[in-house]
């Protein structure tokens, strides 16, 4: 059974970077062809794709969030990470880590979820 865990502050002051940790037990992150994304949901709003990085190290962002979001990885701790520069409180969300399978993206395939962690986004 893979699982997947969000780590990370939960309170990002404005213009900060806003840095996320994912966890992943009960499987590898290098096995081959699954893509680890990140995604978001704000109040009132739906889920956001943010990202991904695949097997072999490969990232793809969303274009919207591209020139403030990177995606890293630590194959050593099975870990992968999130970065979003100059925050605002409009990236207030719940912040998920899942495992994508054969497509990913806003309209991906997901078949594990991290719980979720909120992050407020204020001064």
């Amino acid at each position: 059974q893979v699982q997947l865990q969000e780590s990370g502050p939960g309170l990002v002051k404005p213009s900060q970077t806003l840095s996320l940790t994912c966890t992943v037990s009960g499987g590898s992150i290098t096995t081959s062809y699954y893509a680890w994304s990140w995604l978001r949901q704000s109040p009132g709003k739906g889920l956001e794709w943010m990202g991904a990085i695949d097997y072999d190290g490969s990232t793809y962002y969303n274009p919207s969030l591209k020139s403030r979001t990177s995606i890293s990885r630590d194959t050593s701790k099975n870990q992968f990470s999130l970065q979003l520069s100059s925050a605002t409180p409009e990236d207030t969300a719940v912040y998920y880590c899942a495992r994508a399978t054969t497509s990913w993206g806003p309209s991906g395939e997901y078949d594990y979820w991290g719980q979720g962690t909120q992050v407020t986004v204020s001064s």
